[in-house]
């Protein structure tokens, strides 16, 4: 049975190249285009693993990692957060709210699927 991910990205573009690349490794894909959005998705379905930006409107990809990881369901949810913001301070605010990886965009394809595939759960 394939994996879901779920990317979430207020760039429509940036998420099909995502979705194009992990449903080409056999991944069943999720999109939410805020953190709101993504939220309002998770309804209880397994999910194996997340893809955030951060910055993002309505809410953002650090604000969505704390009430994901507030959700039972998705309490061990992996989180990566794929972003253009590389300052260390960013990365530790990530970190605390529980986000698993940091990946700067631009990202090249293989190097994203080596993190899924090291942080997708069983």
């Amino acid at each position: 049975m394939a994996k879901t991910i779920m990317i979430v990205d207020d760039s429509a573009s940036l998420r099909q190249v995502v979705a194009i690349s992990l449903r080409g490794a056999g991944y069943e894909v999720l999109e939410g285009c805020d953190g709101a959005d993504a939220l309002k998705k998770l309804t209880g379905q397994k999910v194996h693993l997340i893809i955030s930006d951060v910055n993002m409107p309505n809410m953002d990809g650090i604000t969505m990692v704390k009430a994901v990881k507030a959700l039972p369901a998705y309490k061990f949810t992996p989180i990566v957060m794929l972003t253009t913001e590389s300052q260390e301070a960013k990365k530790q605010q990530g970190q605390a709210a529980g986000a698993k990886a940091w990946m700067v965009k631009p990202f090249n394809p293989p190097q994203l699927l080596a993190v899924v595939q090291k942080l997708v759960l069983p």
